[in-house]
């Protein structure tokens, strides 16, 4: 049996002499190592067998070092290829590492050099596998999530306790503002389970007297003209081995709390108007846009149905506090009703994302939806545009109030004014996003009394995100 090995590396040199030394010192260090005296030998080994590492001449008849170079990228693009090149040949090293090479070495090179080199690449390698497993190990996890969109954090933690919770019978409590998508995530805990293939049942809790409440519940028994009894089924029939939701838990009649609370704890009830008991064996998910614990204490909340819904909790964040989903989002929703509307390929442009990432979104993900909608239906070009947001979306949040000090002795009111002004137009330009118009419209002045006071004052433009996530300097003009 042959000793284990680090890795495996290929050395592409049509010089021997140098073949020889790579080969020695590589093998020493533990990885196992194959030659190639020409760029299409190593191209050909390449193509037989993956490697992890390649080290590759720069200088070669036939197929040179940039040439191997791009064709073994071809091959594994993630293959970490080190150019050797002579000193003098430094600049095309550097070339090289442009198109794509890890790193070089210079000839003659120290032994310590190239191993901490192939150290480095055998790292990077494994980052870019782990990376990729992880992206993969993801997809596949979230895969049956539907239309829950999200790559933030929170929401990454909303999937791992969908996850973790839906293979249980464990009552769920899903908390959220309203529009963050409770349903959803019901759904998903649902199509998670073993359950998937049953009844999803939703249930609006608030809409019914008690007793019509129960009878949709339960079902009822009436006796007909005839004297006969005919029983009518209720939800949780409809939802035997599936699951319930119910919206809005908080709002269940009282009288009707402690039946429901039999159900989820011995998967029994009776009809309205019966005494036979009925067996459901329901997984119940229960939601909740506000705080429970008040309810309790005003009465119109059994404890033990609160401490039984509180098993598992998923907290649903809203919109504002994961922001970095909102591109994702808004193109979610723009292929979906660009479909439906017969207008596919539909982009958004930059200015007007980023009029969507700055607003608040009090109506969270299901007002986001219905303005993408709006501005699907309304596009009559190839691109969305910011005229296309609705103007509440587009107002730019007030701006604070510059904090006022009293000025010390020797500073004049003039200068104290000046400096308010000053202050007071970089806030109104910040929150206008740089666009001098919108920040002239804020402070009720004309855009070119604006523009007057920005270029006496000696204004510059502060630094603003953009789309990628890097920062570029705010533009400020005053043709905007």
């Amino acid at each position: 049996m042959s000793a284990p090995t680090n890795g495996t590396i290929l050395v592409v040199d049509d010089e021997e002499i140098m073949r020889e030394i790579l080969d020695t010192l590589l093998t020493r260090a533990g990885y196992h190592v194959r030659l190639a005296a020409s760029g299409e030998e190593g191209l050909e080994l390449a193509r037989t067998q993956p490697f992890d590492a390649a080290f590759v001449d720069i200088m070669m008849p036939g197929l040179n070092g940039i040439e191997t170079l791009d064709e073994l990228k071809r091959i594994d693009e993630d293959l970490a290829v080190i150019i050797i090149t002579a000193y003098a040949s430094v600049e095309s090293a550097i070339s090289a590492m442009k198109s794509g090479a890890f790193d070089y070495i210079t000839k003659p090179f120290k032994n310590e050099e190239v191993l901490v080199v192939v150290r480095n690449a055998f790292e990077r390698r494994r980052l870019v596998v782990e990376n990729r497993n992880l992206r993969q190990n993801i997809q596949e996890r979230y895969h049956k999530f539907g239309n829950i969109i999200g790559r933030s954090p929170k929401m990454r933690q909303v999937f791992d306790l969908i996850i973790q919770a839906a293979p249980s019978r464990s009552t769920i409590l899903v908390q959220g503002e309203s529009g963050t998508g409770k349903e959803l995530v019901a759904r998903a805990i649902h199509a998670n389970s073993s359950r998937a293939e049953q009844s999803f049942v939703r249930v609006n809790s608030g809409t019914l007297t008690s007793e019509a409440f129960e009878s949709t519940l339960f079902g009822q028994v009436r006796a007909s003209a005839n004297g006969d009894v005919a029983p009518k089924k209720g939800l949780f029939d409809l939802a035997d081995r599936g699951t319930m939701f119910f919206d809005e838990i908080g709002s269940v009649p009282l009288d009707t709390q402690s039946k429901l609370l039999r159900v989820i704890q011995d998967r029994e009830f009776v009809r309205v108007g019966g005494d036979e008991v009925m067996h459901a064996d329901v997984r119940v998910i229960a939601a909740t846009t506000t705080d429970l614990k008040p309810l309790l204490a005003e009465g119109k909340l059994r404890e033990d149905l609160y401490y039984r819904f509180n098993v598992i909790t998923i907290q649903l964040p809203p919109l504002r506090d994961r922001r970095d989903d909102i591109p994702l989002l808004a193109r979610h929703f723009l292929n979906r009703y660009g479909e439906e509307n017969r207008k596919p390929n539909l982009e958004i442009a930059p200015e007007a994302l980023d009029v969507l990432t700055d607003y608040d979104w009090p109506g969270n993900v299901r007002e986001l939806e219905n303005i993408i909608e709006r501005a699907v239906v309304l596009a009559n070009g190839p691109r969305i545009e910011v005229e296309l947001i609705p103007d509440h979306v587009r107002r730019t949040p007030s701006v604070p109030a510059p904090q006022i000090v009293m000025p010390p002795e020797g500073i004049s009111f003039k200068d104290v004014i000046t400096d308010f002004e000053k202050r007071l137009i970089e806030s109104t330009l910040e929150a206008a996003g740089g666009v001098q118009k919108r920040a002239a419209e804020l402070l009720h002045i004309k855009p070119t009394t604006l523009n007057e006071m920005i270029k006496r004052y000696d204004i510059r433009p502060r630094r603003k995100r953009n789309t990628s996530g890097s920062d570029d300097s705010a533009q400020t003009d005053s043709t905007s």
